[in-house]
């Protein structure tokens, strides 16, 4: 197994998570809880499929995946910010019906055959860098850099905008800031389509860059769920986030690796001769995945490191506590 191969892929295969992750942080920041990532993520697949197979433009595929899965997100916030929903129930059924439409709208699309995908491409200089450059910069999908650049822009803005600061104030005192004249609807809803924008964004990256070529209901492979452990364990801050992305992400690599070579370490390797023992390695990814969402859950009661204080909470202006 070579690090450098396991790491390079984990940093591409990550991506889909990475954008899944903020978009949720931005949803939730602003106190609206969205467990619907699955379900937009694919639509997002299937949309970015379906509109590149038929235009051969994989950038207006992106567009079209990002606008669906927003608009699909935009539902959750009618039923959950209008309506004053259970938001986790709500996000349950967004899962159901963004699959449901998915497939049946994505039928046949496997069949499609070849489809022009996103770019990929070295970045000069900065991929001659030793160990760092192979990993980071070396025959990456366009969408990688996207994702290096989305990080530290979504962190800025947060933490040093205007617009940001009221991001935080309707999701940590949505009284306080209606009391500031913001209105605490309109930003959340903003905020829960950017972050269904995002999902899209991460369904449309597998279907045309990181699984190109295809599209069925195991697409996400679970990964809008791997999405919203991630959100806790990076205690709705975007550089945890992507350190818990690209490590994700190389694990799932390394367990494939794990089973290729006949020896390990220098021992028989019993994943090799016995397939079976393959379905414990994949596995792994989803126990690291618990183990993050316990540890991130703990850590959120004892200190509160970043968690919005009415996440989950719908606001009815003029109610007192609210």
């Amino acid at each position: 197994m070579d690090p450098i191969i396991i790491l390079q892929a984990g940093v591409a295969s990550g991506t889909v998570l990475l954008f899944a992750t903020i978009g949720e942080i931005i949803t939730e920041r602003s106190g609206v809880m969205n467990l619907g990532l699955e379900g937009m993520m694919l639509i997002g697949a299937m949309s970015a499929f379906g509109v590149t197979v038929t235009t051969g433009n994989g950038f207006l595929g992106l567009l079209v995946a990002m606008l669906v899965a927003g608009l699909l997100a935009l539902l959750h916030g009618v039923v959950t910010i209008h309506f004053q929903a259970d938001q986790v129930v709500s996000g349950l059924a967004l899962t159901f019906l963004g699959t449901g439409l998915s497939l049946v709208f994505g039928e046949g699309l496997n069949k499609a055959g070849a489809i022009s995908l996103l770019p990929v491409q070295s970045v000069p200089v900065l991929s001659a860098i030793p160990i760092l450059g192979p990993i980071f910069f070396t025959n990456h999908s366009i969408m990688v850099y996207v994702g290096y650049l989305l990080v530290p822009a979504v962190w800025a803005y947060i933490h040093f905008t205007r617009p940001g600061l009221h991001l935080r104030a309707v999701g940590e005192n949505p009284t306080a800031a209606d009391a500031m004249g913001l209105n605490v609807y309109r930003l959340r809803y903003l905020y829960v389509f950017v972050g269904g924008t995002l999902a899209g964004l991460a369904g449309g990256t597998i279907s045309l860059a990181i699984s190109p070529g295809w599209f069925s209901e195991l697409t996400t492979s679970g990964q809008g769920w791997i999405a919203i452990g991630l959100v806790i364990f990076a205690q709705w801050d975007p550089w945890r986030a992507a350190f818990g992305a690209y490590t994700f992400g190389a694990l799932r690599r390394m367990i494939l690796d794990i089973q290729g070579p006949q020896a390990l370490l220098g021992l028989r390797n019993p994943f090799f001769f016995n397939p079976y023992l393959g379905f414990f390695l994949q596995m792994l990814p989803y126990l690291f995945t618990i183990v993050v969402l316990i540890i991130g859950s703990r850590e959120a009661l004892r200190k509160r490191l970043g968690a919005p204080a009415a996440l989950g909470l719908p606001y009815i202006r003029g109610e007192r506590g609210a």
